[in-house]
């Protein structure tokens, strides 16, 4: 397929040029291309801004066992709306993604969908259960090459296992994630731990849970020389702790979700569950700490951290519903209306920190790439003068617990490209 995309503005700088793609590659970048034939589709971009596809490096896809939230089918136009070609699919399916046979299914059923790459994420130990190392080597080796693993949703809490697979993980070259949450602090937890849980009556998490972890597996992974990525980085004194550890060399990554950047625990007033989410909302400091953070770069990348719940999951009593929220569709506005519309960062620095940086982590050698000839086309075009209104029922994804409900929010994704291929285009799936 050859497309010629007219008038874009790379990173959004600069005069709108021409990009000619062609064979899944960038083959010409020009002030005016010629279309030279009738095969070539064209896109009027307008001065749209033209970017890497992002990768999400934090997806949960609920498949296999929970296809009542979502499917790898779902999920995946979840993420090509979103201007995603290439997402990491946490192993808290069922069952569990410990082993070859598992993460290569999810493998295949994604490149059976073809919407974006799916790479499955191996869990760390067996069954997620945190007594003994999963099959890693096996992982890693499989059809599915796993490059990350993680047992999001339950942190690895042994120091001693924590530190054998980071030790492992170094001979295989992959990254070990941490979901950073020391349980014995957040037994009970409900909601962040301060003023408002207390005035509403929830049961605290502490920032200090989250913190503890970070700092001690930044000790580890620094001694094993390893890898060590933290998801969804909550609180202002896990940014210090990050910022510690970068300056000693350790080589340490962390991701901050959407939600985080944008929403507080302010909405707890609510009672509605749809706020509910691990780790929880924090307060508006933090959220600021994390904004400036992401900007100076302590924070790597944006991760949406979608989680999808089936209705009966959601609307129940807060206590009783599981947390997590919907996200790949609405990430790109929340970091156009937080980081974008603030001036913290440029469109470049939304490459950076949606796609380049990400992809740079779990080593994608075809993601992430600067838009120049010769690259791949993995491409997003987003208008970002445009804004929209999110309606969970009008999501891809079958499950509809979005926080940003009726919210009018900025910038609109209106052609993503998979080497080349168009697979959304004004908000349908193509």
């Amino acid at each position: 397929m050859t497309l010629l995309i007219r008038g874009a503005r790379l990173y959004g700088e600069g005069e709108p040029v021409d990009v000619l793609v062609d064979n899944g590659v960038i083959s010409e970048i020009s002030p005016a291309i010629g279309s030279g034939s009738e095969d070539v589709e064209v896109v009027d971009a307008g001065g749209q801004v033209l970017l890497p596809g992002f990768v999400d490096l934090h997806t949960h896809l609920r498949e296999p066992g929970r296809e009542d939230a979502e499917t790898v089918e779902s999920g995946s136009a979840a993420a090509a709306l979103g201007g995603y070609t290439a997402v990491f699919a946490m192993a808290n399916t069922d069952p569990v993604a410990d082993n070859a046979v598992v993460v290569e299914h999810v493998w295949r059923r994604g490149r059976e969908t073809g919407l974006v790459d799916v790479h499955p994420v191996g869990a760390v130990t067996a069954g997620l259960k945190g007594e003994k190392l999963a099959e890693l080597g096996t992982m890693a080796k499989s059809a599915a090459g796993v490059r990350v693993f993680s047992d999001d949703g339950h942190c690895v809490a042994d120091p001693l296992l924590m530190r054998r697979a980071l030790e492992y993980s170094t001979a295989l070259d992959v990254v070990i994630a941490q979901h950073a949450e020391e349980p014995r602090l957040t037994i009970g937890a409900q909601a962040h731990e301060g003023e408002n849980a207390s005035r509403l009556g929830y049961a605290g998490w502490p920032a200090s849970a989250e913190e503890s972890i970070v700092a001690r597996d930044c000790l580890l992974a620094q001694h094993a020389g390893a890898r060590l990525h933290i998801c969804h980085v909550s609180t202002a004194g896990t940014v210090d702790v990050l910022r510690w550890a970068k300056d000693r060399g350790t080589r340490v990554s962390a991701e901050v979700t959407p939600h985080h950047l944008l929403l507080t625990d302010e909405r707890l007033a609510t009672y509605d569950p749809v706020n509910k989410v691990n780790p929880p909302l924090r307060t508006a400091g933090d959220a600021a700490r994390l904004r400036a953070a992401l900007a100076e770069g302590v924070l790597d990348c944006v991760a949406t951290d979608h989680a999808p719940h089936a209705v009966q999951d959601k609307d129940c009593e807060w206590a009783a519903a599981r947390p997590g929220m919907l996200g790949l569709q609405t990430a790109l506005s929340v970091v156009t209306e937080t980081m974008v519309r603030t001036g913290l960062l440029d469109w470049r620095g939304v490459a950076r920190v949606m796609s380049e940086r990400p992809a740079e982590i779990a080593g994608l050698a075809d993601q992430g790439r600067p838009l120049e000839v010769g690259e791949p086309a993995n491409l997003t075009l987003v208008d970002p003068d445009a804004e929209w209104t999110v309606r969970g029922a009008e999501l891809a994804s079958i499950a509809a617990n979005t926080p940003y409900e009726g919210m009018r929010l900025p910038g609109v994704v209106t052609l993503t490209l998979l080497r080349g291929q168009i697979t959304a285009r004004e908000g349908k799936i193509v």
